[in-house]
């Protein structure tokens, strides 16, 4: 059987239009070519209107002897009847030829040949006025009748053209009529159908469907319409089971994301470590839903496991496994896979669950907790049934144990920081007494060494010197005492090189009422904390000579930021010989202990001084690799301790 022909829409409109459209074309096709005709014809008729006048303008010639002229209109005359005959070709005219028509062009041409023949061609016996007339009017008259003949044709063609014409109109009406009712066959009932379903199913009829009544596009459209509405119907059907799973996936990832913030704030929260143990476990029991939970961390060779947290344990299971060896029980396994796993605590007598048998359990889940492929402890979940564990809940607890790790070895960490600060804060202030208070104890050693002596000896006069010189160190003890109180309360993680400068210029200025300048040039790169601290103690030991010993009433300061730093203390004071200096001149001390600052961070110092003209410390720092200043981000907590002792008001 032969498949059935499949038409489409547009094949449809096609088939249907093609016939008025061929139709249409020869009706307008036929109207032009009468249009044409009678243009032409008009033409000609009007060309033997003119034909009269001429005849007319002949004869008047013949009559008033007029012979050039009349050669003239006579030869005009003879070509308009030869392009009547064979047409004008600069222009649509033509006699409309039929029997009749060319029977009385015929008579024209003959009389006109008589015509001819006896007025124009022997215009000498012109005198005959009577007969010229008479012969004008019979030529005129044939002329008349041949114009009849061809108006008379012409009326025949203008009927031609008018009922072209209505029929043109009436094809164009039955056309539109066609297209009106094929597209409302073919289209908007369709459309209609279609609508009055999408209607239905806007109204919650999901059983609305649309009868297919063709093969064409409307058809196909009827199809995918169909198979849409009987989709939407059955996931309708089943939207209820579906809002509930995605709801159950949104408040699993909501309790997911809740117990990684709950997490994360506890560690950024959390400042020792039992604070950080007890607080994950009460979250992540919370969280896994267990009866139970313990926290156990591992020594470095992973075999003993300590307790460091717990809740919901029995208590005398809490004491039992207060420290496990590894391969005791389930719990502390060191050859434990480095996932979760869960174990099943059998009704067995094996010692292995002893414990945990006491205490009820019946399912144990263990989360090893690893730090860089080490193995650092574990997390034990208890539960009182048979349990099993999802593999997104897996997930989480293995990443919350993770997190847990590196928040416990942030704790360590830290707590080592703080052991390392303490130790360089003690380092340091160890190295500010032996550089300052020890070295006035061990001068007033010698001079209580000095008084005994003068006492044995019973020499006033030396005993009064040894006081004066006595009181004088503890003096400069006690200045020494309370200026390092004023160095240790001052810190140089918000402060920059220059504000720090100024405040112990400002200090310097209350303690000996000497006038100070300070002068800064350049911009370079910020120092680093441990360099500033030594520059600042630097400066510092430097206006504490000049105070001392210079009787100094200006100081100048001026600080030089490139290409290196350069810092210069001068005074206006009485100087002093630099090179024979007494080793025990404090002086010389002093400028001692500057060197070995500046050698810790690799500068160079210069003395210059001349006697009653002052002095001059230049202090030049060594180009270094940018660090980060004090006030800046990603200074380390480190660098906040070795800079504690700058000057600040």
């Amino acid at each position: 059987m032969a498949a059935r022909r499949q038409w489409n829409l547009g094949a449809k409109l096609a088939l249907i239009a093609a016939p008025f459209l061929v139709l249409t074309m020869l009706a307008i096709g036929v109207t032009l070519w009468v249009s044409w005709q009678l243009e032409g014809g008009a033409a000609a008729i009007n060309e033997g209107g003119r034909m009269r006048m001429q005849t007319y303008r002949m004869s008047l010639s013949i009559s008033i002897d007029r012979p050039q002229q009349l050669q003239q209109q006579a030869t005009e005359f003879t070509r308009a009847l030869e392009a009547l005959r064979v047409g004008d070709p600069e222009r649509p005219m033509f006699v409309p030829w039929d029997d009749t028509v060319l029977a009385r062009f015929a008579a024209v041409q003959r009389d006109w040949q008589a015509y001819r023949a006896r007025w124009i061609e022997q215009h000498g016996n012109g005198a005959g006025t009577p007969a010229l007339l008479e012969d004008t009017t019979r030529f005129v008259a044939d002329i008349d009748r041949w114009v009849r003949s061809m108006e008379a044709h012409m009326a025949r063609w203008t009927a031609l053209l008018h009922l072209a014409q209505v029929f043109t109109m009436a094809l164009a009406l039955a056309g539109t009529i066609a297209l009106v009712v094929t597209g409302y066959l073919f289209v908007l009932e369709p459309l209609g159908q279609l609508e009055q379903a999408i209607g239905r199913i806007q109204g919650g009829d999901f059983s609305a469907r649309v009868r297919r009544h063709s093969s064409d596009e409307f058809g196909t459209l009827s199809d995918g319409f169909n198979g849409m509405a009987a989709h939407v119907q059955l996931m309708y059907q089943t939207l209820e089971a579906r809002v509930a799973e995605k709801t159950a996936e949104l408040e699993e990832k909501r309790e997911r994301l809740e117990a990684l913030y709950s997490v994360t704030s506890l560690v950024a929260k959390a400042a020792s470590l039992p604070e950080l143990a007890q607080g994950f476990v009460q979250r992540l029991r919370r969280i896994a839903r267990a009866d139970a939970i313990a926290l156990r961390w591992s020594d470095q060779a992973n075999t003993r496991f300590l307790m460091l947290a717990s809740e919901g344990l029995p208590g005398e299971m809490v004491l039992a496994e207060q420290c496990l060896h590894a391969g005791q029980c389930h719990c502390g396994a060191a050859e434990a896979p480095s996932g979760l796993r869960v174990v099943p605590i059998r009704s067995s007598d094996s010692p292995d669950a002893l414990h945990c048998r006491r205490a009820g359990f019946q399912t144990v889940a263990s989360i090893p907790i690893h730090l860089h492929d080490s193995l650092m402890g574990e997390v034990a979940l208890f539960f009182h049934a048979q349990h099993t564990i999802s593999a997104s809940d897996r997930s989480l607890l293995e990443a919350l144990t993770a997190h847990l790790a590196a928040a416990m070895e942030n704790v360590r960490l830290q707590a080592l920081e703080r052991e390392s600060a303490v130790a360089h804060e003690r380092g340091f202030i160890a190295r500010e007494l032996h550089d300052s208070i020890a070295q006035s104890l061990a001068f007033l050693k010698i001079q209580v060494q000095l008084m005994h002596d003068a006492l044995g000896q019973g020499d006033p006069l030396q005993v009064q010197a040894v006081l004066q010189e006595i009181d004088a160190g503890v003096r400069e003890s006690y200045a020494d005492v309370r200026e390092l109180l004023v160095h240790f309360r001052t810190r140089t993680a918000s402060e920059d090189i220059e504000p720090a400068l100024q405040t112990t210029l400002r200090k310097f200025e209350l303690q000996s009422t000497v006038s100070t300048t300070l002068r800064v040039e350049g911009h370079g790169l910020p120092l680093a904390p441990d360099r500033q601290v030594q520059v600042l103690h630097i400066v510092q030991e430097a206006l504490s000579n000049i105070r001392k010993h210079a009787d100094a009433t200006q100081v100048w300061l001026d600080v030089q930021q490139q290409p290196h730093w350069r810092f210069e203390i001068r005074d206006n004071g009485r100087g002093f010989d630099a090179q024979h200096a007494g080793s025990h001149d404090e002086t010389h001390v002093g400028l001692r202990i500057m060197r070995e600052r500046a050698e810790r961070i690799g500068a160079q110092l210069e003395v210059l001084s001349t006697p009653g003209r002052g002095s001059s410390v230049i202090l030049t720092l060594a180009p270094m690799a940018p660090q980060p200043g004090p006030n800046q981000a990603g200074a380390r907590p480190n660098d906040a301790h070795a800079g504690s002792t700058l000057a600040q008001a």
